[in-house]
């Protein structure tokens, strides 16, 4: 099964099986995309068992997108963070990826959905690594994608928007049907901005950059944990416009999310990045940050909520 331990799900505060989540072909999401989600992982950690990472970062996110979409969501953080739990134990998964998702419902199909019920649902499931298993030790080959992402006061990009990852799905087609494993955006000015997916990091003269919120980035969570362990490693890490050429002339460039998590790039349309293989940084950082997660270290920022506490 594709989603595998999905056993059940979390739908407006009942555990349903995976068979009977279902929705109507009527309900407003599915016609205008109109729901927020987030993506989060539970890691096997060998210290705590089970540990859901920065639970409620994510669920802060999810709700404060759910704002901006003038969405009231029926249900508070501690009620969201325990449905987490709830479907995570259910499911018996000490690994696994989990979609919270905030939707419209069934109600009008005008464009104004405000007459539509707000719904939630969350899943849990195996999920390994995005990129594929190999990625995370060897790199992945990208390419600088034809589609752009949205511009300011368009959509709203610190949003994670169900409809906003159509820009997303046409940025990873194409990649994908050129022979790349994913494609970079560059913002309306042509200069650097996410994956389909993930958030970019490069490594350039010594200094570790990364778009600014300002480039329609999402304000990613592993971004901002890359970010923090980086400055322990005493990188001089910066928010800073990236301009394309810059991914050719890099030493290093790499993605994250939580999804990805970090994950090198070793070529960008078909030019090799450094040496043309994971750099010294993304694999430092990576094993840093699996260490945590895993629990071979220390959780230091308390990054991690365990399942079974």
């Amino acid at each position: 099964m594709a989603f595998e331990g999905c056993k059940k799900i979390w739908m407006n505060g009942e555990l349903v099986d995976f068979a009977d989540a279902k929705i109507h072909v009527l309900a407003h999401v599915i016609h205008y995309g109109s729901g927020v989600f987030e993506g989060l992982r539970c890691y096997d950690n060998k210290r705590v068992g089970p540990a859901v990472f920065r639970l409620a970062d994510h669920t802060k996110r999810l709700l404060k997108s759910a704002k901006v979409l003038r969405m009231e969501v029926p249900y508070s953080a501690e009620q969201l963070d325990d449905a987490v739990m709830q479907t995570l134990r259910v499911n018996e998964l000490k690994s696994a990826y989990i979609r919270p998702l905030v939707y419209r419902g069934l109600g009008t199909l005008g464009v104004d959905p405000t007459q539509c019920p707000v719904d939630v649902m969350i899943a849990t499931w195996y999920w390994g690594a995005y990129l594929g298993e190999e990625a995370l030790l060897n790199g992945v080959d990208v390419r600088v994608s034809s589609w752009t992402r949205m511009a300011p006061n368009t959509f709203p990009a610190l949003v994670k928007a169900t409809a906003n990852y159509l820009n997303s799905q046409l940025i990873r087609m194409e990649a994908n049907a050129d022979g790349y494993v994913e494609g970079i955006a560059l913002d309306r000015n042509g200069t650097v901005c996410e994956g389909s997916g993930e958030n970019v990091f490069v490594v350039y003269e010594g200094r570790l950059l990364t778009p600014p919120i300002g480039n329609s980035v999402l304000r990613g969570i592993t971004r901002n944990c890359v970010m923090k362990l980086a400055g322990e490693m005493g990188l001089d890490v910066r928010e800073h416009v990236i301009p394309r050429e810059m991914l050719y002339h890099a030493d290093e460039v790499f993605f994250t999310g939580s999804a990805a998590e970090v994950t090198p790039i070793r070529s960008i349309d078909h030019i090799p990045v450094g040496e043309g293989k994971a750099g010294p940084v993304a694999l430092e950082l990576q094993r840093r940050f699996f260490a945590i997660v895993n629990g071979d270290d220390d959780d230091r920022f308390g990054w991690l909520t365990p399942v079974n506490a």
